[in-house]
């Protein structure tokens, strides 16, 4: 996923005439200085959310019905839809965000089909129809389409060939969305899985010999902050679980050990993915894309954790027709998802020595093994989540054998 053709860093229509409502759609240099996410990608964040949400509420019922498998399939369909709508989003916006009043009014189109897919969840988990989950996802990718192609209008030359190639595969993958509203039931997930890995290849191919001029520290800086409002999420998810266990059920004693082992899961979780500065390990499109590509995994773990405690919550209340040993595994899984993509993604890339590069990895391990202990399983996995957290900053001030460099050990 290489290019060959740096993108000059010219100037940008963002920083200047901003009396003007309407701009031409060019690149934003790569070498721009105090480069942060902007007040409407931050609200574009926070509707996604909302979609997320409903995702992980449909994944609970799923799962605490015994249903886990189907409802994994069914959860992974639409996250992909969310996180691949997001991620296209992001992208574009740090290479081209202007700030005109087309582009404000074009995204905030994006908000609502993101929100017209999230009124659809419900209906694809129960009856496995996603005709409004197609329907929400077709204005989004409507929409970026639009500006790729305000893009195009404005550069010229292999500028120009990589916008219409992104707008022109973003069309074409979304005429093949369609088997999923008319394939048989049984045939969907397979259709996904090969739609998907379609949609995937639109990026390499729209940017060979020309790489758009995505901001390192901008694209950091957005993940980031998107990971941040998951946690958040599964966060008030698994308070609102627990406060509903305590009013209807009067078990305080019982959902304790869940609400503390949660809790210092998802600080670690804050804690591991923050403690590094990747934005330096984006060099490339190679790089940066596969570290993005892999955050699919990153988000949706994450959303799952919280999923997991609302359903070890209901299986400790007796709401959740599942066993113990089914409900601590739908906490300590994704955690231990989470862990190790996290490691693979940039972790690894800033730890030095052995001892460092086991931590994530055998603290993901010990997480799985926690499944096992009844009760008191997600206490125990936050525990050694704490733990990990711990033995990597002490592995960290360690006298340095490396250059400064080489970041902090978690």
């Amino acid at each position: 996923m290489t290019s060959r053709t740096p993108p000059p860093p010219g100037p940008s229509d963002a920083s200047g005439g901003r009396d003007r409502p309407l701009r031409r759609l060019r690149a934003r240099g790569r070498d721009e200085q105090h480069r942060t996410a902007s007040p409407l990608e931050l609200f574009f964040d926070l509707c996604f959310v909302v979609a997320v949400a409903q995702a992980g509420i449909q994944l609970v019922h799923s799962v605490a019905e015994g249903h886990a498998g189907e409802g994994i399939v069914d959860y992974a369909m639409v996250f992909f839809a969310l996180w691949w709508a997001w991620m296209n989003f992001t992208w574009f916006a740090s290479a081209y965000d202007n700030d005109d009043v087309l582009y404000r009014v074009v995204t905030l189109v994006q908000i609502a089909g993101v929100l017209i897919l999230a009124a659809g969840v419900s209906r694809a988990f129960e009856e496995h129809d996603y005709l409004w989950v197609w329907l929400g996802y077709l204005v989004m990718r409507l929409a970026l389409v639009a500006q790729w192609l305000r893009a195009a209008r404005a550069s010229e030359g292999p500028e120009r060939a990589t916008a219409l190639r992104y707008a022109g595969g973003a069309l074409l993958c979304q005429v093949g969305w369609l088997g999923l509203l008319f394939l048989p039931e049984g045939a969907r997930p397979w259709w996904f899985l090969a739609m998907a890995l379609l949609e995937m290849c639109v990026p390499p191919f729209a940017e060979r010999g020309y790489t758009t001029a995505w901001h390192p520290r901008h694209i950091a800086e957005r993940y980031g902050l998107f990971t941040i409002i998951v946690l958040g999420e599964t966060i008030a998810a698994a308070t609102v679980a627990v406060k509903s266990g305590v009013d209807e059920n009067d078990a305080l004693g019982e959902l304790l050990p869940i609400a503390a082992g949660g809790l210092l899961i998802i600080f670690a979780a804050w804690w591991l993915y923050f403690v590094v500065p990747i934005h330096g390990h984006l060099r490339s499109n190679r790089q940066a894309f596969l570290w993005g590509y892999g955050h699919y995994v990153v988000f949706a773990s994450a959303a799952a954790i919280g999923a997991g405690l609302e359903v070890a919550v209901e299986q400790t209340v007796g709401e959740a027709h599942i066993s113990t040993l089914a409900a601590s595994a739908a906490v300590t899984l994704p955690t231990a998802l989470y862990l190790l993509t996290l490691w693979a993604l940039h972790s690894r890339h800033f730890k030095v020595g052995i001892g460092q590069q086991l931590v994530l990895p055998t603290t993901a391990l010990l997480v799985i093994c926690c499944t096992f202990l009844g009760d008191w399983a997600v206490f125990a996995a936050g525990v050694v989540c704490a733990l990990s957290v711990t033995v990597g900053e002490t592995l960290a001030t360690r006298p340095a054998r490396t250059p400064a460099t080489a970041g902090r050990a978690a």
